[in-house]
């Protein structure tokens, strides 16, 4: 089994810098105010490394 990428919902602030970096994993809630994974085990892991590396609060990681 891989591993996938998991979003703390409860820590994002809805910054969007996830969906505008990588839209085929995440996207914003429909008020816009947090993000959340829809693609947890697919996805280009570049893009989804820049998506953890832009998050400003740390809400996304690689889970085994």
């Amino acid at each position: 089994m891989g591993r996938s990428v998991v979003l703390d919902e409860a820590c994002c602030t809805g910054c969007g810098s996830c969906a505008e970096l990588c839209p085929e994993v995440f996207e914003m809630d429909e008020g816009g105010e947090a993000a959340h994974v829809v693609l947890p085990e697919g996805g280009d892991e570049d893009c989804i490394e820049d998506a953890i590396t832009a998050c400003p609060e740390e809400c996304i990681a690689w889970e085994e």
